[in-house]
């Protein structure tokens, strides 16, 4: 009798917003999952902007995974994400872009943007499964390999990303 392996268990993690203190463990992560990763100074450089913000996802006393993002106007920039790799397939970057989709709303900021290496097909699938749909290819993106990247949209109201409904020129004559 064979028996069916069990997926990882869920890890409930708390999200705030990140500390100072919190800095060794978000470089842990940030090298433990990058080939390219930033720099302590890249982190400081790009929060001391007035309009990005770094959270952290936590369980017990330990950062498990984290994300860098910028407000604009009309939409939210994810800079930089990453999940502990530990802890990965346990629901912890689905808990983060449900606390950063939480945040929009019809009046003000609508949509979550992002850029995902070509290479990267796990970030892909991740994103794709969380509700985020490719919708540019930005070409030579990544000075330190030249590399291309994918522009990944979420958008509060889906609708607008799906593709047209096809149409005939008899629906087009009667105005449907």
């Amino acid at each position: 009798m064979s028996t069916i392996p069990s997926s990882p268990a869920q890890s409930r993690v708390h999200v705030r917003w990140m500390i100072r203190r919190d800095m060794p463990e978000v470089l842990d992560i940030e090298n433990a999952s990058f080939e390219h990763p930033w720099r302590e100074d890249d982190f400081l450089r790009v929060l001391r902007q007035r309009n990005c913000i770094g959270m952290v996802a936590e369980q017990g006393d330990q950062i498990v995974g984290y994300m860098i993002y910028e407000l604009h106007r009309n939409r939210i920039h994810v800079l930089d994400f990453a999940t502990h790799p530990e802890f990965r397939r346990r629901g912890v970057g689905r808990q983060m872009i449900a606390k950063l989709a939480g945040k929009l709303s019809h009046q003000r900021r609508n949509r979550i943007a992002l850029l995902v290496r070509e290479t990267n097909v796990p970030a892909q699938f991740f994103f794709k499964a969380t509700g985020f749909r490719a919708v540019e290819v930005v070409r030579e993106h990544f000075a330190d390999t030249g590399e291309d990247a994918y522009g990944m949209l979420h958008h509060l109201d889906e609708s607008i990303l799906l593709p047209p409904a096809p149409t005939n020129r008899i629906a087009r004559q009667l105005g449907n």
